[in-house]
């Protein structure tokens, strides 16, 4: 389409297979669209947009994306309030013929899209080196490494017994990201091996995890740092499957096999060459 929509913070591009978005910088911008500054959603990672009434005079623009098509919808899990939705084109009521014709004419693109989950994102991640403070420690990725450092005043003995953490992405399944403004806010990696059942560690007793709290881990920073992390462990595909360990048998019962094969020897039922071959291949089980 090639036009331009501007509304309060933001501008969206319409092009002929994506839109580009453009945040403003200012005041009263949310911090978190002053940190993503642009991002280019393409067509085939959109499946629905929505034209609503706003609040005081306004109308909303929604794109909402396939679910998995956008790393960090995906991290942010639904915890974003209304007002830092990056999806969210606020404008004046005076413009909503306007925007209900660029309304029309997504639906219209999007008729004969694809729809349902994507397969991989479509939708660029933030780029890193990226970093941020945490309540308990400092977390930074340079892409293919998260590394945690405590902080001597706010880690718990249990991190600090633990040292300073390196987590290689290849060892990733994926992130757990809770909102620095909800009750134990916090970033959790998660391994692609389960350490087995139990009851989950809390975040701030969890290596694998950094506490958020007033002024730590705020949103503009960790959502998308949760954002990038996601994005790269999804790029490196599901993780091979695990070849299991061949069982190991109990030592009494091969004893008890060699006590047998001994009786069978000693009767003369075996010769010396198969009991010796007999009782190597039991012993090779231990």
């Amino acid at each position: 389409m090639g036009d331009v929509l501007a509304g309060f913070h933001a501008v969206w591009e319409f092009e002929s297979d994506s839109v580009l978005i453009r945040y403003e910088r200012g005041i009263r911008t949310p911090k978190l669209f002053q940190a993503l500054g642009e991002r280019r959603v393409p067509l085939s990672a959109l499946e629905e947009v929505t034209l609503t009434p706003g609040r005081r005079g306004t109308v909303a623009l929604r794109l909402r994306p396939r679910p998995g098509a956008d790393p960090l919808v995906e991290a942010a899990a639904g915890q974003l309030p209304e007002g830092a939705d990056p999806y969210r084109l606020v404008l004046p009521a005076e413009r909503e013929t306007l925007a209900e014709y660029y309304a029309d004419e997504l639906k219209a693109l999007l008729a004969g899209a694809a729809s349902g989950p994507a397969d991989r994102y479509l939708v660029a991640a933030p780029e890193g080196p990226m970093q941020f403070k945490a309540y308990d420690g400092k977390a930074s990725f340079d892409g293919t490494t998260v590394r945690f450092r405590w902080s001597w005043t706010g880690a718990s003995s249990a991190k600090w017994k633990a040292g300073d953490q390196s987590y290689p992405v290849a060892g990733l399944s994926g992130v757990e990201w809770r909102s620095p403004e909800a009750f134990e806010g916090h970033l959790r990696l998660l391994p692609r091996e389960a350490t087995g059942p139990g009851a989950p560690v809390q975040p701030d007793q969890d290596p694998a995890a950094v506490v958020f709290g007033l002024g730590y881990g705020p949103v503009h920073e960790s959502l998308p740092f949760a954002a990038a992390v996601l994005a790269a462990v999804r790029s490196r595909g599901p993780a091979p499957a695990a070849v299991p360990a061949p069982a190991r048998r109990d030592p009494a019962d091969i004893a008890e096999r060699i006590r047998h094969l001994g009786e069978l020897h000693g009767a003369g039922l075996l010769t010396d060459e198969e009991f010796s071959a007999k009782k190597a291949e039991l012993l090779a089980e231990l």
